[in-house]
């Protein structure tokens, strides 16, 4: 079944990032409680970005959400096909996501908050997730991962923190308002243009890295939507 969720998954950019099966009697979130195990599925990479393209074309220009909608139909269609029930990080009410995240591929956070992948760096993302009533064959393959050497640990200078001319990320937290404002305004075009300058500046992943488009439209996302077709001309 692993092999057949992950083949149907590819046919879309998308892949199988690691699940587990919940332990006897341990507390399971209310947006899941019936479930037995879970698939976490995403991508690395901008993989799934020429598929979302593809699709987006057909849509209605002023659709909000897309790639939420592109996402859960893709999931869902396999879900359907799979018996389990699909799952989105934006669903309410919110599941622990990133807590999946570390449980089933060992990762942990970066001072940006995105977790750190040992190939990828910050280049992927979770896009949903398949909740199953019964343990699926082959999930003890797919969840027997080790600890991955956590890239942060061993960065000199953490260039991530020092790219953002509004000083956004700290080891404080993520100043939202600060890079908000910036972005909005006339000194954040090229934020909006190629994407978050900290992220960029992380040496790790770098073949990995989303196209500017596609970090266009993350960025956009991130401010409402509102410019990024002025963007696009």
């Amino acid at each position: 079944m692993i092999a057949e969720i992950s083949s149907q998954l590819a046919e879309s950019g998308l892949i199988l990032r690691g699940g587990f099966a919940f332990a006897p009697g341990e507390e399971v979130p209310a947006g899941a409680a019936s479930a037995r195990a879970v698939l976490l599925v995403g991508h690395g990479g901008p993989t799934l970005w020429p598929h979302f393209q593809a699709w987006r074309e057909k849509q209605p220009a002023d659709m909000s959400d897309p790639l939420d909608t592109w996402s859960r139909e893709v999931i869902g269609d396999v879900a359907a096909r799979f018996g389990a029930h699909a799952v989105s990080p934006s669903d309410r009410p919110y599941l622990p996501f990133q807590q999946w995240a570390m449980r089933a591929e060992g990762l942990r956070p970066s001072p940006l908050g995105i977790l750190m992948h040992p190939e990828f760096g910050l280049w992927h993302a979770y896009r949903g997730a398949l909740l199953f009533g019964t343990v699926p064959d082959g999930l003890e393959d797919l969840s027997a991962v080790g600890i991955p050497t956590h890239l942060c640990d061993g960065c000199d200078g953490k260039p991530c923190l020092h790219a953002c001319p509004v000083g956004a990320y700290s080891k404080a937290g993520f100043d939202y308002q600060d890079c908000l404002g910036h972005v909005r305004s006339l000194g954040g075009v090229a934020c909006m243009r190629n994407g978050c300058l900290d992220r960029n500046a992380c040496p790790y992943g770098q073949a990995y890295r989303y196209s500017t488009d596609q970090q266009a439209f993350h960025m956009a996302a991130f401010v409402g939507g509102a410019m990024y077709s002025s963007l696009r001309r």
